[in-house]
């Protein structure tokens, strides 16, 4: 018996779109006579679709929808597709009003629909905010052949409970051990799994797991695509009995996997397993083209406006666009202030050369020399400082922003997850923009990814990028380690301090300054409502500032009183 993973990219609220994505890939199962069909979880809405499922319409219509392509399935078909349905006890205290479901469309009808029985509350996830939690083990029994095969459906969390695997459960009960103990042939997964680096083996490890915990051949069907700040990397798989990996989609694109199942053998045959990304910085370019193209695509944008420093960060913004859109979509803008030396300028155009983009020079000079007239009586007297030097980026980004609205290019910013971090940004300047490419990317990761990219076949990062001291240049002589520690240990402090918790005792332990901690510490929460209000940041981490982060900005937690670690 042959099934499919339709590895598929919805945009999330196309409803009709969707639908013709999931009927295609039907008819394609159809026509290599593939008995069942996955695809991901919600393809039909797309995931996340958030507070769109407050609006009753948008329900309504799914349903309407969801009937019109069940009649359009072929004949001899069986497609599992990933909606909501409305839940019955709604009216009762306390539950959700919708369900997280699986549709098994076949015959022309909705067959049967199973609930998610676990839902995340954690980082990006917020589902008990619309669902209710299934009560059943979902399963259903499919005709093959004179024989029968009964199936079980999971859905994307409904996997990750498994308390040998993670030592501790998070929820009450396994979906899988429950499929399990009612005897299903083997186990699928439709999941809208996020995309975070280094995420596709704990995956796997997690699914060869079940499978040979619970003795049940395994499906994983997952989404691909960039949905606002989230990407999903695909990379479907398929295990036997025995937790060997079978088969395996291609990551960061839609794509096709047929598994055959032995019903004599009880398992899966081999298939075809596509090559994993071999390095985290190979893995971390191909997830940040795949955002940034479908945040473009899917917003209705076409082209690309970012600024162009020559320093390292708008190197590898640039790079990604003309990965993403086409180098001739995108438009580098130079903004040289009298501050700006030559050699960063001649490093933009040399990069803009490499990757075939037009650029535009608009100096900034006369500029400056206006604002600064301007604010001369009550500036007067006055040392010149930080509100000076952040003109220069707040005329930049009124700059950009002006080519955004005249030519409606995405005006792209640039800044990396070290200066977000701790504030090395200026609001209304650098931080403009409708979508940040690099928020979640530590400057070291920067120029990792940089030297990965001048490894590949075209060298498209000048040398004096990689080479030079990082700087704004919003000053003479200026260098970033003027206000900040070395970028190798500022990007450990803060990935002590933001992904693993550790209070500043700790940090100190592990071999770093206290005083150069504690300054750190305090400027990561200081910085907290410049991040509020920057634009949706590409989340490649497990711990990124978007969707997930939810400080405070009006708080008193001074970073000193962490002197000691948590007893």
């Amino acid at each position: 018996m042959n099934i499919a993973i339709a590895q598929l990219n919805p945009t999330i609220g196309d409803l009709d779109g969707n639908a013709q994505k999931i009927l295609a890939a039907a008819d394609r199962a159809a026509d290599e006579g593939i008995r069942l069909l996955l695809t991901p979880e919600l393809s039909l809405c797309g995931y996340p679709p958030r507070d769109l499922l407050l609006d009753p319409s948008f329900v309504q219509m799914m349903a309407t929808t969801l009937l019109k392509l069940a009649q359009a399935i072929p004949a001899g078909l069986a497609v599992l597709v990933g909606t909501v349905e409305v839940n019955a006890r709604s009216h009762q205290k306390g539950e959700k009003p919708l369900f997280n479901s699986v549709a098994l469309l076949e015959n022309g009808q909705i067959r049967q629909v199973f609930h998610k029985r676990l839902l995340p509350t954690y980082d990006v996830f917020d589902e008990h905010r619309y669902f209710a939690s299934g009560e059943q083990p979902n399963h259903f029994v499919l005709d093959w052949n004179s024989s029968t095969v009964r199936i079980g459906v999971t859905i994307c969390e409904d996997l990750w409970n498994d308390e040998e695997f993670w030592g501790k459960r998070t929820y009450d009960l396994n979906p899988l051990a429950d499929l399990a103990n009612a005897g299903v042939d083997f186990t699928v997964n439709l999941s809208a799994s996020p995309f975070t680096v280094g995420k596709q083996r704990l995956r796997e490890r997690l699914l060869q797991h079940g499978a040979k915990r619970f003795h049940q051949p395994m499906i994983y069907a997952n989404q691909v695509g960039g949905n606002d700040d989230l990407i999903f990397d695909g990379r479907s798989i398929v295990c036997d009995r025995a937790g060997h990996l079978l088969a395996r989609a291609r990551g960061f694109e839609a794509d096709w996997l047929v598994v055959e199942y032995d019903i004599h053998t009880h398992d899966f045959l081999p298939g075809t397993i596509a090559p994993c990304v071999e390095t985290e910085a190979a893995e971390l370019y191909a997830a940040l083209v795949l955002g940034v193209r479908d945040y473009v695509r899917k917003c209705g944008f076409s082209k690309i406006v970012l600024g162009l420093s020559g320093g390292i960060d708008s190197s590898l913004v640039a790079a990604i666009a003309a990965a993403a859109v086409g180098a001739e979509q995108v438009l580098g803008v130079l903004m040289p202030s009298p501050y700006s030396s030559d050699h960063s300028i001649d490093d933009a155009i040399a990069l803009a050369q490499n990757l075939g983009i037009p650029t535009q020079t608009l100096p900034i000079g006369t500029l400056m020399e206006c604002y600064d007239s301007s604010l001369d009586i009550l500036f007067a007297e006055t040392p010149v400082g930080l509100a000076e030097e952040n003109l220069q980026s707040r005329i930049r980004g009124t700059l950009l922003m002006a080519i955004s609205n005249k030519f409606g290019h995405l005006l792209v910013s640039t800044g990396n997850k070290s200066e977000v971090a701790v504030g090395y940004c200026t609001l209304y300047g650098d931080m403009n923009g409708g979508l940040a490419a690099i928020a979640d990317v530590p400057k070291t990761k920067v120029y990792a990814i940089c030297e990965w990219l001048n490894q590949q076949d075209q060298a498209p990062i000048p040398p004096n990028v990689l080479t030079k001291a990082p700087s704004a240049e919003l000053r003479p002589g200026q260098k970033d380690q003027d206000s900040l520690p070395s970028y190798d240990v500022l990007d450990d402090i803060l990935d002590r301090l933001i992904h693993h918790h550790h209070a500043i005792a700790q940090i100190v332990q592990a071999g770093h300054d206290a005083d150069v901690v504690e300054r750190v510490a305090t400027l990561v929460r200081i910085a907290e409502f410049k991040r509020k209000q920057s634009p949706p940041g590409l989340k490649v981490t497990d711990r990124a500032f978007g969707t997930g982060w939810r400080m405070p900005i009006a708080s008193h937690w001074i970073a000193r009183l962490l002197r000691e670690p948590p007893s």
